[in-house]
């Protein structure tokens, strides 16, 4: 193998490949990335068996083949490198990196050890725009359970039904969902997957990563899936997947019908009142009283503790319906607060035993729901 490329082509690479590669005791080149020169392509891969991915760089090919190095001390090195040509070839075991005033010899491995990528048929996908897409993860992933003692609620559902995706993402005490429009639909009229949130988590990170070096947010991401993986494609980067197995709750059933009481108030004042709420609530379960008394125009955040004293605060709001209020988890609040973008918010309740649901003013498509905590 023998080819030269750009220090910042390569750089670029091996930064949107190595958060992959890390330390495995049972199998230690998947601490590697394999360098592959194949058919004009350039590509660099990483994997941890559930999540691989593949960088194309540009450069120029002077003899086919395939090598693996450890991935950070490779990453390390280039980029300490000027901005300039550098010559790479395999020798036996070790990769020769040259450039104008370096020479250096780093040891290697054959590709014979290294996982093979899984590899699905592109005949169908679903096309979506990339800034919508990280805009619509980011809105529902921080909901996803951290405990795995139910596999299921780990990874984020996707429904793909025509010209819309519907996301979701639930740990049993608070759900997202999220719906987007479709550029281009598969074959299927209605599919549904469940996706680690670890991949959409590196997904994100890449497509940040990739707009930070081509200073853009626009363009396709491409969806491919088979049985048991999904094959996301955007620009010169590929990431394949497994998915989760097993059946997703049927969460439509939790979303509460109409509120009793609508609330419409100014989602940072909101924010501020909360924080200082949250600083008075009980240690462990972070309670907050969220009232919405009829006919006054405002809403009372409020809490309690024994240990550090109380707090009320009042902030405007376009209240309708019926005197009403809920106690609900602040972290839970903040979290759904901080993930919607909108000037004003909608908060509707029933009662203090049934999910509450938060969602923007003047955006569709999204909705965030808090169980209450039961007095």
């Amino acid at each position: 193998m023998k080819f030269s490329s750009l220090q910042e082509n390569l750089k670029q690479g091996m930064f949107i490949v190595g958060h992959v590669a890390g330390k495995n005791i049972n199998l230690p080149i998947l601490g590697n990335v394999m360098i592959e020169t194949k058919n004009g392509d350039i590509k660099l891969i990483t994997t941890d068996l559930e999540l691989g991915i593949i960088n194309k760089i540009r450069g120029k090919i002077e003899k086919e083949g395939s090598f693996t190095i450890n991935s950070k001390i490779f990453y390390d090195y280039i980029s300490l490198l000027p901005n300039k040509k550098i010559e790479i070839e395999q020798k036996e075991n070790n990769l020769i990196i040259k450039t104008e005033k370096y020479n250096t010899k780093i040891a290697g491995q054959s590709i014979e050890e290294f996982p093979l990528i899984p590899r699905i048929e592109k005949n169908s996908y679903i096309s979506l725009n990339i800034k919508e897409f990280k805009k619509a993860v980011a809105q529902i992933i921080f909901a996803v359970s951290a405990n795995e003692s139910r596999i299921e609620l780990s990874g984020i559902f996707f429904n793909i039904n025509k010209n819309r995706l519907t996301m979701a993402a639930t740990d049993s005490y608070r759900l997202a969902e999220k719906e987007i429009r479709i550029n281009a639909g598969l074959k299927e009229e209605n599919k549904s997957i469940i996706i680690p949130a670890k991949t959409l988590q590196e997904l994100i990170r890449i497509l940040s990563a990739e707009q930070d070096i081509v200073g853009e947010d626009n363009g396709e991401i491409k969806i491919y899936l088979s049985e048991s993986q999904i094959l996301f494609t955007f620009r010169l980067t590929e990431l394949i997947s497994r998915l989760i197995e097993g059946q997703y709750p049927d969460y439509k059933q939790i979303i509460p019908p109409q509120g009793k009481t609508k609330a419409i108030v100014d989602r940072q004042e909101l924010l501020r009142a909360v924080k200082a709420s949250s600083l008075f609530s009980k240690t462990g379960i972070n309670d907050i009283n969220l009232d919405f008394p009829s006919g006054q125009n405002k809403a009372i955040i409020s809490s309690t503790s024994g240990m550090v004293g109380e707090n009320i605060a009042e902030i405007d709001a376009r209240v309708s319906g019926e005197d009403n209020g809920i106690v609900v988890n602040y972290r839970y609040l903040l979290d759904g607060l901080n993930n919607i973008d909108s000037e004003n918010i909608i908060i509707e309740v029933i009662d203090n035993n049934t999910p509450c649901i938060i969602r923007p003013e003047k955006e569709e498509g999204y909705l965030y729901i808090i169980m209450p905590i039961k007095q």
